[in-house]
């Protein structure tokens, strides 16, 4: 039995996909986080694909330039069942966070939310849009 292609790893793909996550979540592009680690937008897609592996010193990089620890990559990791002390409303909770931001209306809200430095004005933003939420409950 001859295997042509060999399958990623789902932690490669799942740390790719964060790597995604985070790299659009800064509204950064393919080309720049690849400039600035001295590779290719091409490798640079890899990664996020699990395609390739990304490296131990790499992921160090990475995470300097994306400003987020190593462990951000591995949060939620498939498998990654530590004796279950966390319950199950903090995975899902952290899921929906991931689901929220990888949606193109979460990205450009957190983007334009993260630009108002007035906390008042934060505030008001957070209370327009639970009260659009509980219209939108009440319909």
């Amino acid at each position: 039995m001859i295997e042509n292609k060999k399958k990623p790893n789902p932690i490669d793909i799942h740390v790719g996909s964060r790597i995604r996550l985070r790299r659009t979540m800064l509204g950064m592009s393919q080309e720049k986080l690849g400039e600035s680690l001295g590779i290719t937008f091409q490798q640079i897609q890899k990664y996020e694909k699990g395609t390739n592996r990304v490296g131990a010193s790499r992921l160090q990089n990475i995470s300097s330039i994306l400003n987020v620890p190593v462990s951000f990559f591995f949060e939620d990791a498939p498998g990654e069942h530590s004796g279950s002390l966390t319950g199950m409303s903090e995975t899902s909770s952290s899921n929906y966070v991931v689901d929220f931001l990888s949606s193109s209306e979460g990205l450009q809200l957190n983007r334009a939310f993260v630009k108002i430095t007035d906390p008042k004005v934060r505030r008001k933003v957070v209370e327009l849009v639970k009260a659009l939420a509980a219209e939108a409950d009440s319909d």
